[in-house]
């Protein structure tokens, strides 16, 4: 099969197209023929300097990508409910760049029909991660959240899944996106200087939780807002977060989040924004994109027949 995958860490251009064998599932597991996978900013991590979290080893060449949707084509012993033909969307750490990925049945969820294959593919990672970090903070109806990095894709998530569940949001955003952020339902502000300044008139009545997934200024004057530091998490400034007191927070995915996220979609409740598609074969361009910041949304790579 081909995939994209890198020798050794660098700069976007190391990720190249190569060929592996293609993998054969075990007993529970299924393969996919992946239609589409999302692009994260952990892949640009691992790709550029090595980066690995714990429990996870790199093995070069090495796929990246921990997200797909695509079509079951061939099943293992032991497996119920799930037939060659099946559709569904699921994760799979460093393998999902790639014309097929063996997964166990507990790692993916029936696509919704009507789900487009580029919204599917990108869902689990931005959007579990968004629904761990509001659950830990115990959002609810009649909260007051704050959002940081509204506009990226764990927050275009994460604002929708507040409102859902009843909260008033709050996003901060470069003024590009302001009126993105409102069509989300969330009240956009300006992060940079006089950001405390600026929720504060905007939400006299105080803000109750937090969300920062843009850095640790944004972490900071999430301290100056919330009362209480547990109901301020992180996703990304882990050391000091832990110095604060505020709590650190890392994804924790499940079949039932994953499904409780496309039911949502099929409500109509959630929408899954791409910002940019690109076919496989140029995934360090995808790569390049999400290095510069792309504007909202998430970045998708595609495959077909004739992605090389």
């Amino acid at each position: 099969m081909k995939a994209a995958a890198f020798h050794s860490p660098g700069p976007p251009d190391v990720l190249q197209i190569m060929d592996f064998e293609n993998p054969i599932p075990k007993n529970g597991q299924v393969r996919v023929k992946v239609k589409a996978a999302g692009v994260q900013p952990i892949d640009c991590a691992i790709r550029g300097y090595g980066f690995t979290q714990p429990g996870v080893e790199i093995q070069y060449p090495q796929i990246l990508g921990n997200e797909f949707s695509g079509v079951i084509d061939m099943i293992g012993e032991e497996v119920e409910d799930y037939y060659i033909g099946s559709e569904v969307i699921g994760w799979s750490l460093l393998s999902s760049y790639a014309e097929y990925v063996v997964v166990p049945t507990s790692q993916i969820v029936r696509k919704p029909q009507m789900m487009p294959w580029e919204e599917a593919g990108v869902l689990t990672a931005s959007g579990q991660t968004a629904h761990t970090a509001l659950r830990e903070l115990g959002i609810g109806k009649g909260d007051t959240v704050l959002i940081h990095a509204a506009a990226g894709g764990v927050g275009t998530f994460a604002v929708q899944l507040a409102k859902a569940w009843g909260a008033n949001v709050i996003g901060t955003a470069s003024l590009r996106n302001h009126d993105y952020l409102k069509s989300l339902g969330a009240a956009p502000v300006l992060y940079g200087k006089g950001l405390v300044e600026q929720i504060r008139k905007i939400a006299p009545g105080g803000i109750d939780a937090a969300l920062d997934a843009a850095g640790e200024d944004a972490l900071r004057a999430s301290v100056e807002l919330v009362q209480d530091k547990k109901r301020i998490g992180t996703i990304v400034s882990f050391d000091l977060s832990e110095s604060l007191g505020t709590t650190p927070i890392r994804s924790q995915r499940s079949i039932s989040r994953l499904s409780e996220l496309t039911h949502l979609y099929e409500q109509g409740r959630l929408r899954i924004v791409i910002s940019q598609s690109f076919p496989l074969y140029q995934a360090s361009e995808a790569h390049r994109v999400v290095e510069a910041g792309h504007g909202h949304g998430k970045i998708v790579l595609t495959l077909d027949e004739s992605f090389v």
